[in-house]
């Protein structure tokens, strides 16, 4: 077990580095290529940081793994919010009266409900993953244009944007590119036998060692940003970044997977864990919409959730 427990480290490391590097490469190609930062930002950036997730999911499927590929996803899902919300609001209260996130938190309720009603219909093949494809597609067309219809008074986005580099010169933009594209499907590789490894040595389901090794593994990036941005008075930040990604775990990860492979849902995921997803989703509501900060006592709360539906799974899993 210790060659699989390097292999899941090594793999983690690997795919936060090349994701890292493939998303600055992305950027400033965009750039150069005369596409507004703005949309750049909204696509390249959104695609690039869930780069990772993605082709952990791929790699899954195509080793014939698609429980670790689901749980890779739904995981991610409520670690992202009872952990990566959870855990920066012990350090400081995450304000919602800044930004309305309304209209994001519905679109990923709704894609919670278009990948639960398509889980129960049966596995995810590529019509099903073409409709998780659509729906992503029509989510950023209206994301696209809402921020293009306020881009006024944003003279400094191309500043502001995340892994933006003006004086990036296109042998280094090539090189980002390459060793982020190397990188990826060989950290996804070695995160998804090491954690195979693992299952079986342990006698553990796949779907338990993803939807709690691999989805927590996968969400560290997310979660050491938050808690950064917790330590500076920003924890904000964390929870539009949530949102986002929940709906691209959901519509654009399992989307790009089911086109690679079937993903059969496990009857324990149908019972519980698509469910447990949901409920976590909906427990941001009512902070949203009555404009109320995530405060240290809901910190707590949302931790503990996590720790009893990990304990949960395990015992539930041997």
């Amino acid at each position: 077990m210790l060659v699989d427990i390097v292999k899941v480290l090594a793999g983690l490391g690997l795919l936060v580095v090349a994701g890292d590097w493939l998303v600055k490469g992305a950027v400033n190609l965009a750039l150069r290529l005369g596409i507004p930062a703005l949309v750049v930002g909204l696509t390249v950036v959104a695609f690039g940081t869930s780069a990772p997730e993605m082709m952990v999911s791929v790699a899954a499927v195509l080793d014939h793994k698609p429980a670790i590929a689901l749980g890779n996803v739904i995981g991610s899902n409520t670690a992202n919010i009872l952990l990566v919300l959870g855990l920066p609001a012990l350090i400081s209260a995450i304000r919602t009266d800044e930004h309305d996130l309304r209209e994001s938190w519905m679109m990923m309720i709704g894609a919670s409900l278009l990948f639960i009603l398509l889980a129960f219909l049966g596995p995810i093949r590529w019509p099903q993953a073409l409709i998780l494809l659509a729906a992503l597609a029509l989510i950023l067309g209206r994301q696209i244009g809402q921020a293009m219809a306020h881009r006024r008074g944003r003279a400094e986005e191309e500043e502001e944007l995340e892994g933006a580099d003006a004086g990036m010169g296109g042998a280094k933009i090539a090189l980002f590119l390459v060793l982020g594209l190397i990188g990826l499907p060989l950290g996804a590789d070695f995160l998804v036998d090491g954690a195979s490894g693992i299952a079986r040595a342990a006698g553990i389901p796949e779907a338990v060692i993803g939807l709690t090794l691999v989805a927590i593994g996968t969400s560290l990036p997310e979660l050491a940003t938050s808690i950064t941005a917790a330590r500076k008075g920003q924890a904000d930040v964390a929870l539009g970044n949530v949102i986002g990604s929940n709906i691209f775990n959901l519509l654009a990860i399992l989307g790009v997977a089911g086109l690679f492979g079937p993903l059969p849902v496990p009857e324990g995921m149908k019972h519980l864990d698509l469910w447990v997803m949901l409920g976590a989703s909906l427990l941001i509501a009512p902070f949203l919409f009555r404009r109320r900060p995530f405060t240290k006592v809901t910190g707590i709360g949302f931790t503990a959730l996590y720790a009893i539906y990990v304990v949960a799974l395990m015992a539930a899993g041997g």
